[in-house]
């Protein structure tokens, strides 16, 4: 079944099927010949089709490390990975390397620094046309080009401008119409909206998910801001210094959280209400001072869905708090 039959069916979420299932994963880099950082440290996750799982957590928590170990822009120290059941992790092949270029795309960043500044942007657009050899002439590269700009909210004559004669939002809008030209099994967005402008946010996220309703894609959408991750995410996985601590649904994430750092997380969510915003408490999370070492807890389940990483003393201690 075709992605975008398969949103138009409505197919609950815990039935589609899994686009992505990482199992183990470990990104290690060493600092010198004694010393590694465990950046990424056995997590392991499921993306379903036609949906978003966002992975939220502080600056430095691996979040970004992840998806660029999924994508395979560095090499898993361990783990497996694999995408709509095809193994893409291990020792990196021709045959696996053309299968992640027709079948994952990245959304990154930096508009401006992830598309090349002397290409004009059917030509950025068309990169991956290209490279896989996916149009039979001229005039269908063109076409396909046109119509991912028309759903992105460009037009015929902004593809033969270059990216420095666009704003940021616009920009962003280029990267993802290359990303989505590909009609991709799993589209990475990591911070994708970080670097915009408050107001241009939610018009890239709401093409996002525009798209993802007519074209059913499916989204690992990396972010810091939990508001933005609530709105398009359908499971969430909170992630700190490598470990993911809790992960579920984003009702039981946001209704129900049980990890102190998910809590602390959402605490610091600004309220459009200013009397409400002005007696919002801060919880304040410090693992080190509450004892919590993570390679000591295990994953408690307490739904199918919604997961805990802590010990049994600990779990105990965090529901009634």
């Amino acid at each position: 079944m075709s992605n975008a039959a398969l949103t138009k069916t409505k197919i609950p979420m815990e039935e589609r099927e899994v686009i992505l299932e990482v199992k183990g994963l470990k990104q290690y880099f060493p600092v010198d010949s004694h010393n590694v950082v465990k950046a990424v440290d056995d997590v392991s996750f499921q993306v379903r089709r036609g949906t978003t799982f966002g992975l939220v957590g502080e600056s430095g928590s691996g979040k970004s490390t992840i998806g660029r170990s999924i994508i395979r822009l560095y090499d898993p120290t361990q783990g497996s990975i694999t995408l709509a059941g095809k193994e893409i992790s291990g020792k990196m092949t021709h045959k696996k390397k053309d299968y992640l270029t027709k079948h994952m795309q990245m959304i990154f960043q930096d508009p401006m620094a992830s598309l090349n500044p002397r290409k004009k942007v059917i030509d950025i657009v068309a990169e991956g046309l290209d490279a896989n050899h996916l149009c039979k002439n001229r005039k269908e590269r063109e076409e396909k080009v046109y119509k991912i700009l028309e759903r992105v909210g460009l037009n015929h004559e902004q593809a033969n401008r270059y990216p420095h004669m666009f704003s940021g939002g616009q920009r962003q809008r280029i990267g993802i119409a290359r990303a989505i030209v590909m009609q991709p099994e799993l589209i990475i967005a990591d911070e994708c909206i970080s670097a915009l402008d408050v107001s241009i946010q939610a018009q890239v996220v709401n093409i996002m998910k525009d798209l993802q309703d007519e074209l059913g894609l499916t989204y690992l959408f990396i972010a810091h801001d939990l508001a933005m991750v609530k709105y398009i995410s359908d499971y969430i996985g909170v992630i700190h210094l490598g470990h993911f601590v809790e992960m579920g649904t984003k009702e039981e994430i946001f209704s129900n959280p049980v990890h102190p750092y998910t809590k602390s997380l959402l605490s610091a969510i600004p309220e459009p209400n200013p009397i409400t915003e002005r007696d919002r408490q801060l919880v304040v999370y410090d693992k080190n001072e509450m004892g919590v070492d993570y390679t000591k807890g295990s994953k408690n389940y307490l739904t199918e869905s919604h997961m805990v990483l802590a010990t049994d003393e600990e779990l105990a201690a965090w529901m009634q708090s």
